[in-house]
């Protein structure tokens, strides 16, 4: 799987659920963070500045999920990126 132009895909960490005063806060009920930590597995040809590797952090409203030999994968640009870490 590779990605062109200026797409990354990525693989997203997964979180634990947080926990307040005993009620588990899912990532869709999440409003306190803005962004998903996430690893880049493919760069397209004219993304500069990101590696394959590198661990970003990205918008959470932007972006669309993708299947490839059962795993999930986002697939977002680079405008999408707000952190390299």
């Amino acid at each position: 799987m590779k990605a062109v132009n200026y797409y990354i895909i990525v693989e997203n960490f997964k979180k634990s659920p947080k926990k307040i005063a005993g009620l588990e806060i899912t990532e869709k009920l999440d409003t306190e963070n803005k962004y998903i930590k996430a690893k880049v597995i493919s760069v397209g040809n004219k993304v500069e500045g990101i590696d394959v590797g590198n661990v970003i952090q990205y918008d959470k409203t932007r972006g669309h999920g993708i299947t490839f030999e059962e795993k999930q994968y986002s697939v977002i640009q680079i405008p999408d990126v707000v952190i390299i870490e």
